[in-house]
C-alpha cells in the first residue's frame, strides 16, 4: 500500500513509499482510513521543527472503518465507523498517566510522529483509542474530531473558561482558530478574530462562523477596536493566539485587559520574543495546553453532533495520496484552510 513517510531526519526527507499492510496485534484494530487531515505538525516535521522517528508514516487526524479484530477486543465491531486518539502508547505508571493526564506522559509515543500514521490506506491503532463517530458526522468531518479536541483541551479544560459576556480575541484564523472561535461562541462569549492580509478569505468564513467582527492587523487599529469594544474600554477578558506567530503573540498582550486572561493554543516551532513583564504588570492567567485528554474528545464529538461546531467550512481541498506535495504546497501558502487525504479515492 502507498504512505507518505518522513524517511530521515532534516529538512524535507519526505517521500511516498510501498509499505506493507499493516496486521493488528492483541488489543489492536486495523482501520481502513477513510479521511487524514494535514496539521501544522505534519508541516513542523517537514520542516524538522517537531520531533519525529523517521522512518514512519506522517498523520494523526483521522476517521476510518474498522476492518480487523487483533485478538481479545471486545468493545468495537468490524464496520464501525470511527476516529482515534493519537496516542499509540504512554508508559501508564508516571505520575501523569495516573493522573489522567497521558498528554504529559515522558515516555508518550503518536502515530504520525513516533509509529505510522493515517497518510496511508490501512491504520493499526489500540481499540482504547477508538470513538465511534454519530451518524451525523461524516467521514471527512470526523477526521477533524482531533484538531477540536486540542481545542476543546485548550479552551474548555484548562480553566478559566471563558463566559457569557466576555469579549474575547483570536488571533489566527486558521482551522484552529476557527473552532476555537465556535467553542467560544457556544460559550455565549463576544469573538474578534484578528488576521493578515493573507487571511482575508478565511476571515470572510469566520464572520459566517459567528464572529462579531474581524480585523486586519496590518491596515486597522486594533487597539483602538478592541478597546471601543470592551467594558469600560479596558481591553479584551481573554485572548486565544491561535496563529503560531510571534508577533501575534506580542499584540495579544497588549490587547489583553488587566486581570484578564492569555490561552496559549497555537505552537510556534521555535522560541519567541514574548515580554513577560506584563504577565506581571498586568496580573495575567496565562495557560497552555499540550495536545488532548479522553475527556476532550468526548467534549469534541458532542460539539460536533449537537451542531454547534461546524466542520464543512474547514474543508477546503482533497487530495489523493499521491499529490502529497501539492497538498502540503496549499498548505504553506495559506489558500485554503483544512486539506484532506482521502486515501480510498
Amino acid at each position: 500500500m502507498q504512505a507518505v513517510m518522513k524517511v530521515a531526519p532534516g529538512v524535507g526527507r519526505i517521500e511516498l513509499r510501498e509499505v506493507p499492510e499493516p496486521v493488528p496485534g492483541p488489543g489492536q484494530v486495523k482501520l481502513k482510513v477513510r479521511a487524514a487531515g494535514v496539521c501544522g505538525t505534519d508541516l513542523h516535521i517537514y520542516l524538522d521543527e517537531f520531533k519525529s522517528w523517521p522512518p514512519v508514516v506522517l498523520g494523526h487526524e483521522v476517521s476510518g472503518e474498522v476492518v480487523e479484530l487483533g485478538l481479545g477486543v471486545t468493545s468495537v465491531q468490524t464496520g464501525a465507523r470511527v476516529t482515534s486518539e493519537t496516542y499509540y502508547s504512554t508508559c501508564e505508571s508516571c505520575r501523569y498517566c495516573r493522573s489522567g493526564h497521558a498528554n504529559l506522559c515522558l515516555s508518550r509515543r503518536s502515530i504520525g510522529s513516533a509509529v505510522n500514521g493515517a497518510f496511508t490506506e490501512y491504520l493499526i491503532v489500540p481499540d482504547r483509542n477508538l470513538h465511534i463517530l454519530p451518524r451525523e458526522v461524516p467521514f471527512d468531518e470526523g477526521a477533524l474530531t482531533e484538531p477540536l479536541a486540542c481545542v476543546v483541551q485548550g479552551v474548555q479544560l484548562m480553566g478559566p473558561t471563558v463566559r457569557a459576556g466576555d469579549l474575547a480575541v483570536i488571533a489566527g484564523p486558521g482551522t484552529i482558530g476557527l473552532l476555537t472561535l465556535q467553542v467560544i461562541r457556544s460559550s455565549g462569549a463576544r469573538v474578534v478574530v484578528i488576521g493578515t492580509e493573507a487571511d482575508k478569505n478565511r476571515l470572510e468564513v469566520a464572520k459566517a462562523l459567528g464572529a462579531d467582527q474581524v480585523l486586519l492587523a496590518e491596515s486597522e487599529d486594533v487597539a483602538a477596536c478592541i478597546q471601543d469594544l470592551s467594558t469600560e474600554g479596558l481591553g479584551a477578558d481573554v485572548v486565544y493566539e491561535c496563529s503560531g506567530a510571534g508577533a501575534a503573540a506580542q499584540d495579544l498582550l497588549n490587547l489583553v485587559r488587566r486581570r484578564g486572561r492569555y490561552v496559549q493554543v497555537g505552537l510556534f516551532g521555535r522560541p519567541i520574543a514574548w515580554d513577560l513583564d506584563q504577565v506581571c504588570y498586568k496580573e495575567l492567567t496565562v495557560t497552555g495546553s499540550n495536545a488532548s485528554t479522553p475527556e476532550s474528545w468526548i467534549r469534541a464529538i458532542d460539539l460536533m453532533a449537537s451542531g454547534a461546531v461546524s466542520m464543512k467550512p474547514l474543508i477546503t481541498h482533497r487530495f489523493v495520496l499521491n499529490s502529497w506535495q501539492a497538498a502540503f504546497e496549499t498548505f504553506k501558502g495559506r489558500s485554503g484552510i483544512k486539506m484532506l487525504f482521502q486515501p480510498g479515492s
